[in-house]
């Protein structure tokens, strides 16, 4: 086994209906995916803040095309994790509110802020990325194999919308 393969980012992308499961059906993907990677609370971490952004990309943004919000995540070898959410876009750029204790909802990028060293939005020809990254401790689960001897990270495919 090379140094190479054994420090090979793992990444996995789902695409999630734009609508109240998309969120259900990323938490899941994430959660089977990390489990046993990363300790319990940063997992529960992790899966909040997918929750937050995918939440936010269903109720704030527009679809891609097809009616779907893009999921990505990578675990870097350094033990960083980056969460990407892609949408269609929105005519604001989110942005982090504050909000009395009162408010019904508008918390959804503090948490994000709250359990991530850093968060961001990117725009490109696909619509609107908005991104968080975390600190990591990562140890792969009992007899898992790396990634492949090129490198070549691992990709999850989602139940198309309407089929979970």
């Amino acid at each position: 086994m090379s140094t190479q393969a054994a420090e090979a980012a793992r990444t996995w992308c789902v695409v999630v209906p734009h609508h109240a499961d998309g969120a259900r059906l990323a938490r899941r993907r994430l959660a089977a995916s990390l489990a046993g990677w990363l300790p319990a609370v940063m997992l529960a971490d992790a899966i909040a803040v997918t929750a937050e952004l995918v939440g936010n990309a269903v109720r704030h943004a527009a679809p891609l095309p097809g009616g779907v919000v893009r999921v990505a995540w990578r675990l870097q070898p350094g033990g960083d994790i980056e969460i990407r959410v892609t949408d269609g876009g929105a005519a604001t750029r989110p942005v982090e509110r504050r909000v009395g204790s009162d408010s019904p909802d508008g918390r959804g990028l503090a948490i994000v802020a709250a359990l991530t060293d850093r968060w961001g939005v990117d725009r490109d020809g696909l619509g609107q990325c908005v991104w968080a990254r975390m600190a990591a401790s990562v140890s792969p689960p009992a007899g898992a194999e790396p990634a492949g001897a090129s490198g070549e990270p691992t990709w999850v495919r989602a139940v198309p919308p309407g089929r979970a």
